[in-house]
């Protein structure tokens, strides 16, 4: 069976929703990984990191755990936005 344009259109914007959806849920766990490696006082390298469980930091430090804290929501719900916005839109249009 052949689908018309129409529906080879509405069949690859679902495709390309799911894979989005999909993509946001697989790189999540890396992406809370990396945050809270950059939120703790050292990294894996060694290096210094923003120490947000410290209380005494300064509010340049505070406000950096805050975006790193936010981001993670931001990314993530970004894609995952971004994903249910092409399905809806296939099956709204």
């Amino acid at each position: 069976m052949v689908l018309n344009k129409t529906g080879s259109v509405w069949f690859y914007g679902l495709m390309l929703g799911i894979t989005a959806i999909i993509l946001g849920l697989a790189l999540s766990p890396a992406v809370r990984e990396i945050v809270d490696n950059a939120r703790n006082t050292t990294t894996f390298y060694g290096q210094p990191g923003l120490d947000c469980s410290n209380t005494t930091i300064s509010n340049f430090n505070k406000a950096a755990c805050t975006a790193s804290d936010i981001s993670i929501f931001w990314f993530i719900g970004g894609i995952l936005f971004i994903g249910i916005a092409i399905i809806t839109a296939k099956i709204i249009f």
